[in-house]
């Protein structure tokens, strides 16, 4: 079991170097990097959109069942809201659904490449796989993952608006008074830096795995699942970490 750990570590750690290369073709690599621009952040947005609303709505919700204190003042709601999807919801949930969105397509499109040859036939042409297939999947994760939990949060604060709004919790004016009291940037920076650590997982994790798929079908089923169980558990890793340290 530790052998096979440090195995695909050290292989991780090698695709990763093997993808600081210069493009063969920039034209191509600016190409490709675009269209996974396309698929992994408008792809991803609808889902996004979806979760982000009701999160948002639920959390107001069940804050507002276990406040029922009458010293506690109803704006609290909204800045427990406000922290709770900035800090937590957004970014770690988000990226746990976008890992099984964005994660398995990239581990099945790089298995299905590498099972059909594709992969072995750029390598005898004399292209860098790695820095051709990887590295814009990665870089493009980066940059549209974070603007999606960016969304998320927005859209999580004003669906937690709506709720309560719909549910008689408490109005307008008291939400957004509750916002903005003992507001904290810092919380904001937090939130974004995860964003990237997780993009990171998200992109390059899938990758590990669908390029170095051997067999058939039946494996690139089988590493598309292990893909999005080992980013999960990382991003959850990783979200435990950077709360321990940064927080």
């Amino acid at each position: 079991m530790e052998f096979r750990f440090f195995h695909h570590f050290g292989s991780y750690l090698l695709m990763l170097k093997g993808m600081f290369t210069r493009p063969e073709n920039m034209r191509m690599f600016w190409r490709e990097f675009m269209r996974q621009c396309v698929d992994i952040g408008i792809g991803s947005l609808g889902i996004v959109l979806i979760i982000s609303m009701f999160m948002g709505g639920v959390t107001t919700l069940q804050i507002a069942y276990q406040l029922v204190s009458p010293i506690i003042p109803r704006s609290t709601i909204a800045q427990i809201v406000r922290d709770t999807i900035i800090l937590e919801f957004a970014p770690t949930l988000t990226c746990i659904v976008l890992a099984g969105v964005v994660g398995s397509k990239i581990a099945s499109e790089l298995g299905n490449m590498r099972v059909s040859e594709q992969i072995d036939a750029q390598e005898i042409m004399g292209i860098n796989t790695k820095g051709y297939l990887i590295m814009p999947k990665i870089l493009a994760a980066i940059i549209m993952i974070p603007l999606l939990i960016s969304i998320a949060g927005f859209l999580g604060i004003w669906g937690g608006e709506k709720a309560g709004e719909l549910g008689g919790i408490l109005s307008s004016e008291q939400y957004w008074q509750g916002l903005r009291q003992d507001f904290r940037a810092y919380n904001i920076f937090f939130a974004l830096f995860k964003a990237f650590v997780f993009a990171f997982i998200i992109a390059s994790v899938p990758s590990y795995y669908g390029y170095n798929v051997q067999g058939g079908a039946l494996e690139i089923g089988k590493a598309s699942t292990s893909a999005v169980v080992v980013t999960c558990v990382l991003i959850l890793f990783m979200d435990y970490l950077l709360a321990a340290l940064l927080l």
